[in-house]
């Protein structure tokens, strides 16, 4: 299974494809979309686009995961927020991909254990989950670890449906 996870943005957006086979994960591709203020909304909305359209192009990941948009004070900043994931999701149902989106709760419960773990903690267990040198820089790493969480999500359902299928047998 190849899980391609996003961490939308409209100044960043983080990328990252984490491949599965069986137990083990392994990292593919990791990258940052980045864009300047200073250039309209609807720019930065379509180098988001393109940008994981390339990644699906590249990569042909089996499943998309993208973090849910949340902003608790500013609305302003949850509507850019939301256009931003909106643009990612559009190119992955475009590029024929299924999408998954996960809280960032969900995500940080999946990779550290815990919902309330920091940025560094998300970093340092992407680090070694996939058995990197050095930590990714925050953006790809939330972006693997959302591969991640889907990947432990699709593991689980699997299971489930297979104790399932025993028992009724």
């Amino acid at each position: 299974m190849r899980v391609l996870g996003i961490d939308p943005g409209s100044l960043r957006t983080g990328l990252g494809v984490v491949e599965a086979d069986r137990n083990e994960l392994r990292m593919v591709a990791r990258e940052c979309i980045r864009n300047s203020g200073g250039v309209p909304l609807p720019s930065r909305l379509a180098e988001i686009f393109r940008g994981v359209a390339r990644m699906i192009d590249l990569h042909r990941p089996h499943a998309v995961a993208i973090e849910q948009v949340f902003v608790s004070g500013n609305a302003r900043s949850a509507l850019v927020l939301g256009q931003a994931g909106g643009s990612a999701v559009c190119a992955a149902v475009l590029g024929g991909c299924e999408v998954s989106e996960y809280s960032a709760r969900q995500i940080k419960r999946a990779v550290v254990g815990a919902g309330a773990a920091d940025k560094r903690q998300v970093q340092h267990m992407v680090r070694v989950l996939l058995g990197l040198r050095a930590s990714p820089p925050a953006d790809e790493a939330d972006a693997l670890a959302c591969a991640i969480c889907h990947i432990h999500s699709a593991q689980a359902e699997q299971t489930i449906r297979a104790t399932r299928a025993a028992a009724a047998s």
